[in-house]
Parts: structure tokens; C-alpha cells; sequence
């Protein structure tokens, strides 16, 4: 059994396939529907939005580590080539950055909904929408990664491996 976990498989990972992407996307969804909910309570007078709202951020602002975690594990595994480190250590860079922003945010959230949990202020919407805009940046880079650069797919793997990209 432990040669499953000390040995790489086609993909160039220890388990079938990339985690990573799975909790990010979670992440994603969780910020952008909080941004949502805040943005409907806030033009509604809804506040049981604003409720769904922090919670969303709180989980988000947990899932993003385990996702920089699986993230940082699967790009160290990945062998990136010299065409593809520009847009890894990039997407590493926002993807650390937008660790404390979203902690940045939902600590915001939090002083806000104790506070009064009722209302938020056009300047926490105005974050909001900042974060959503660099989430689609990062959401961009890590589709480049796997659509145009090819990281963790097989053919790139075994490409990588023969030597044919450095």
C-alpha cells in the first residue's frame, strides 16, 4: 500500500487526480454568491441575505487555505516548463494574496454584521465587487494553466518527462 503514496502516477500526482481545482471552485462559488446575496439584500432590504452572505465568507475564508495547500502540493508536482511559470508563479501570487484579502473581508463582515446585522455600507459592496473582479482574474490564470499550458495532463506529463518541454 505504500507504494501508492510514494509513487506518481500519470498525471504526475500521488492520488487519481488534481484536488486542487475542486476546492478552489468551492471557494469561488462561496465568494461570488456571497457577493450576490449582499448585493440583492442590499438593493431589496432582504437582510436574511446578508446572513447566507457571512457565512458563505466564513467558509470560503477557510476552504481558500485548503486550497492553497493542495494548490502549492500539485504545482510543486507539476514540473512546470519555462512557458508556464510566469502564469504558475502569478496565479501563486494572487492565490496567497487573495488568502488575506478574503480573511481581510470576512473579518470586515463580521465587525459589520456584529455591529448591525441588518445593513452593510456601499463601500463593503464596493470590496465585494473588487474581490469578485480579482477572483475572475485568478479564475483566468488557473484555466491557462490547465486549458492552454496543460499542467497535470497526460500528454504534458509524459512531454515533460521525455524532455520535449523545459
Amino acid at each position: 500500500m505504500l507504494e501508492y503514496f510514494t509513487s506518481l502516477n500519470d498525471h504526475n500526482l500521488p492520488y487519481p487526480d488534481t484536488i486542487h481545482p475542486i476546492v478552489v471552485h468551492f471557494v469561488i462559488a462561496m465568494v461570488l454568491f456571497s457577493f450576490f446575496c449582499d448585493v440583492v439584500g442590499y438593493f431589496t432590504g432582504k437582510s436574511s441575505l446578508f446572513e447566507v452572505s457571512w457565512w458563505n465568507m466564513l467558509v470560503a475564508t477557510i476552504a481558500i487555505f485548503v486550497a492553497i495547500i493542495f494548490g502549492q502540493f500539485e504545482a510543486g508536482l507539476a514540473q512546470p516548463y519555462s512557458l508556464a511559470k510566469s502564469v504558475l508563479n502569478l496565479h501563486t501570487l494572487i492565490g496567497w494574496s487573495l488568502s488575506g484579502i478574503i480573511t481581510a473581508i470576512t473579518a470586515w463582515r463580521y465587525v459589520i454584521r456584529a455591529r448591525n446585522p441588518q445593513k452593510i455600507s456601499i463601500y463593503y459592496l464596493g470590496a465585494g465587487l473588487i474581490l469578485t473582479l480579482i477572483v475572475g482574474l485568478q479564475v483566468y490564470l488557473g484555466d491557462e494553466l490547465v486549458w492552454v499550458y496543460g499542467l497535470h495532463t497526460v500528454p504534458v506529463v509524459e512531454a515533460v518527462k521525455d524532455g520535449l518541454l523545459r
